[in-house]
């Protein structure tokens, strides 16, 4: 075979994620430069202002991650050392973070199996006198049991806090995931539906907890000073978006119907292209009431054996993240969390990115059968044309 012959039978590489920016996003960026006014100013209120609409809610405010805006959500409910914020074990460990940020001291809590999410149940049986608020967590967009998690939140005055970072837009029971608690936060990192390259948003209906988190954003100023003669009424902090990333979050919200649509799509194809299969299970999304997968996971038996397969043929997962009570700041015993023990070592997102074609799909399917043994037709050439 010589090296033409390679080329042609090379196959695509298909990414867990990839994002894309495209002309809009460097002409709003080029915008921001001509007007010469770099640091955060309309073009990030315009921004906060787009997605408070999209999102149904009062306030949103923009800050530089979505790790600050748990922290500022936390701060601002006056969550210190002493309290307790309960945290699910199978979460991305920035949740568990901002709340050591705080001072206060994290109560892990095991998942349920069927969603992933915190297990109400758990939540329920970790509250003590000193908790003070809860992070449900929507992982990969599917909403976590809001209705139960609030019902036990209420009947303690404990504040919710939704950690919403997969689930822009993805809605539970109706209502949009980040509007049920008392704020929701958001991430606009690099491999989320909508990026600002890091960025994150807290949204709630409180207008007094609105004023706070614009104090806490920005050195104790609730609106924009001129960084000389201005009065800090309180102790705030710097976690500004700055209008260059706003603008190409902007540009990025032109286009995010289209990547939500495109996001169903394929988790419509990896659910009938995979179903009965015995090894490896979707976990399933409620689509019909609103739930948008941020990415397509699944359980496997031999996760990391189908990973490294795949790799070897170009397709490119991600392996979920170990358990929270196994790492060095936050140990704990396994026998308190069977569950996320358990399925955290078989969990794994699939290829899932909106640029990704029915084909790319396919294929990613094609040869987890091929993996798992199960036999795959031979695909129809298309000669036509």
């Amino acid at each position: 075979m010589n090296v033409n012959d390679k080329k042609t039978t090379a196959k695509k590489t298909i990414n867990w994620w990839q994002p894309q920016v495209g002309e809009l996003e460097h002409q709003l960026i080029e915008e921001v430069l001509a007007s010469n006014y770099l640091n955060e100013g309309l073009i990030t209120e315009k921004f906060e202002a787009e997605l408070a609409r999209r999102l149904g809610v009062r306030h949103a405010v923009a800050v530089t991650s979505g790790t600050a805006a748990l922290y500022l959500s936390l701060y601002a409910l006056g969550i210190r050392q002493g309290d307790e914020v309960i945290v699910p074990d199978l979460t991305f460990i920035a949740t568990a973070n901002a709340v050591t940020m705080c001072g206060a001291r994290v109560v892990l809590v095991d998942i349920d199996p069927d969603s992933l999410n915190m297990d109400p149940g758990a939540f329920e049986q970790a509250i003590t006198p000193r908790t003070k608020a809860v992070i449900p967590v929507h992982v990969s967009g599917r909403g976590a049991d809001m209705q139960a998690i609030m019902a036990i939140a209420r009947s303690k005055e404990i504040a919710v806090v939704e950690d919403a970072a997969e689930a822009l837009m993805s809605a539970h029971k109706g209502k949009l995931l980040g509007t049920h608690g008392r704020l929701g936060c958001f991430s606009f990192s690099a491999n989320k539906t909508i990026t600002t390259g890091q960025g994150g948003l807290v949204v709630t209906n409180d207008s007094d907890l609105h004023t706070r988190l614009k104090q806490l954003k920005d050195q104790g100023r609730a609106s924009r000073g001129t960084g000389g003669d201005d009065l800090h009424p309180v102790v705030g902090f710097n976690f500004k978006l700055t209008n260059l990333q706003a603008a190409v979050g902007l540009g990025q919200l032109q286009l995010l119907d289209g990547r939500l649509k495109r996001i169903q799509e394929i988790y419509t194809v990896y659910k009938s292209e995979l179903s009965g299969l015995t090894k490896i299970k979707i976990i399933g999304f409620n689509t019909e009431d609103g739930e948008i997968p941020q990415w397509v996971d699944v359980i496997a038996e031999d996760r990391d054996g189908l990973d490294a397969k795949l790799t070897e043929s170009d397709i490119h997962c991600r392996r979920f993240w170990h358990p929270l009570h196994t790492q060095k700041p936050y140990l704990s015993s396994d026998g308190n969390f069977p569950n996320s023990s358990k399925l955290s070592k078989k969990a794994l997102w699939l290829p899932s990115a909106f640029t990704h074609s029915d084909n790319d799909i396919k294929r990613v399917c094609e040869e987890i059968k091929a993996i798992e043994g199960h036999p795959v037709p031979a695909r129809r050439i298309d000669r036509s044309g």
